[in-house]
């Protein structure tokens, strides 16, 4: 099928007209309307608009396309609330964005937020704008989290998040967001289609993974949330159908749905790893409880006895709001023993952990464990001894006998990614070689100095290297 779907993030605005005063004068016998608890106008739509709408954010990015003009004074003059088209080739972007921990942790699309230099939040019902930073992101699933720069101790009105199993075909949903850059907005339709199947391995996400729905969804409302009448999230909204072998369509919009959502932040934030520790138990991302999904052998997590399928209740005494929480607390008792009261089918059992700082256990000690071969990070001085623009890590040993000598590798060869992903430090190699299995494959992309003639170049290919 020819289709044409487009992402809703809004290219960027200039300064809108002033803003306009406008004053209702009514005469001094009319009587003040007196508000009524039985109003009728305040149905469950309204209800959910006024429990959400203050999670709800609006989100200025700046690229790479340099500017005339500061960025705080680009960033200002987009917030006005009026609204003005700017300049095609604009440096700016324009998204929606929802608050998922009150700490100022929110949830948008990671095309959104991708390859920006800054990116500036506002809450559609406040006026305050806060800079923020991408903690991490998963292109595959289009999901991104970010952090706002509060002030410390600041707190923010955050979303719950519904079931992943809880979607009702034909229910009524809401969509927030800043369609065309106007600020903070709402429309309603019905959930049209659940998603229809799940993402194939390698593959990009498209409308059969989608939600899709015919609340009007416009540019500028990417990374927003679509809601059900609770008032949780069941979705971030992140395309509209446009266009179906060339006839215009209307009342077809899309949203990652909150399984996919979970599963992205399941695996761009782990819980495996708090701060620079290593507590080793995975948690699925959703409302308390939480429950364990996996355990990592040889962990802390492991040692102390945690389990698949355990629901976590109190950690030192303190409930865990959601898996952001969880690991601010793990990482905030990380120097002692941790107090975690899970729920099994027995009963009620007090575990106690103490994490251990992940460099102490994934470093280059287990990549040379795990494959080898040892690796030096490709630091300033190596690629000016090897003329050569890279990142990853120079070869200087190969283990005879040794998995990395059976692949061919040898002294001299760079390592520049690991299964297609790009790792920067031994840390991060080790974190992705420890899942592995004993005689598993990596795949790694390798450069090797070669010589043609008088002419020396770097010839790049790919080598399969089954661990140990």
């Amino acid at each position: 099928m020819n289709s044409r779907f487009t992402h809703i993030d809004h290219p960027g605005r200039g300064a809108g007209a002033a803003g306009l005063l406008l004053a209702l004068l009514l005469p001094a016998s009319i009587p003040a309307l007196e508000l009524v608890d039985n109003d009728v106008r305040r149905d469950a739509t309204v209800n959910a608009v006024e429990q959400v709408l203050p999670s709800v954010v609006n989100i200025a990015t700046r690229n790479a396309v340099p500017a005339r003009d500061p960025v705080a004074e680009a960033f200002q003059s987009w917030f006005n609330p009026y609204y003005r088209q700017q300049a095609p080739d604009s440096p700016y972007s324009l998204g929606s964005g929802v608050v998922i921990d009150e700490s100022g942790y929110l949830l948008t699309n990671d095309h959104v937020v991708r390859q920006v230099e800054e990116i500036a939040v506002k809450f559609v019902t406040g006026t305050n704008v806060y800079q923020a930073t991408v903690v991490a992101s998963d292109p595959k699933r289009d999901v991104a989290l970010l952090k706002l720069n509060a002030r410390p101790g600041e707190k923010f009105h955050a979303i719950r998040l519904a079931r992943e199993d809880d979607l009702l075909l034909g229910e009524t949903v809401l969509a927030l967001g800043n369609p065309f850059g106007l600020g903070g907005s709402v429309t309603r339709g019905i959930l049209s289609s659940k998603s229809r199947s799940l993402p194939k391995e390698n593959t990009p996400l498209d409308i059969p993974n989608w939600l899709q729905t015919d609340a009007p969804i416009n540019p500028g409302n990417s990374g927003g949330p679509l809601i059900n009448l609770r008032g949780e999230l069941i979705g971030i909204n992140v395309a509209v159908l446009s266009e179906v072998k060339g006839e215009p369509v209307q009342g077809i919009g899309f949203a990652i749905p909150i399984r996919l959502v979970e599963d992205a932040l399941a695996d761009i934030l782990p819980t495996e790893f708090v701060k620079s520790y290593w507590f080793g138990a995975r948690v699925k991302v959703g409302s308390y409880p939480l429950v364990v999904t996996s355990v990592q052998p040889d962990s802390p997590a492991g040692r102390a006895g945690f389990r698949i399928g355990d629901a976590l209740l109190q950690v030192n005494r303190r409930i865990p709001k959601n898996f952001i929480d969880f690991g601010e607390l793990l990482a905030t008792n990380a120097a002692a023993d941790i107090a975690i009261t899970v729920r099994r089918k027995s009963g009620l059992t007090d575990l106690n952990v103490r994490l251990v700082p992940e460099k102490s256990v994934f470093n280059a000690a287990l990549v040379l464990e795990k494959t080898g071969m040892k690796l030096e990070p490709l630091t300033p001085q190596l690629l000016a001894r090897y003329g050569v623009r890279a990142s990853g890590f120079a070869i200087s040993n190969v283990q005879p006998g040794g998995p990395a000598a059976a692949a061919g590798l040898q002294s001299g060869m760079l390592v520049t990614a690991v299964d297609g992903q790009a790792v920067g430090d031994a840390t991060l190699l080790a974190k992705l070689l420890y899942g592995k299995r004993a005689g598993e494959a990596v795949r790694l992309s390798i450069a090797a100095l070669q010589r043609t003639g008088n002419a020396n170049f770097w010839g790049k290919g790919e080598v399969d290297l089954n661990l140990r």
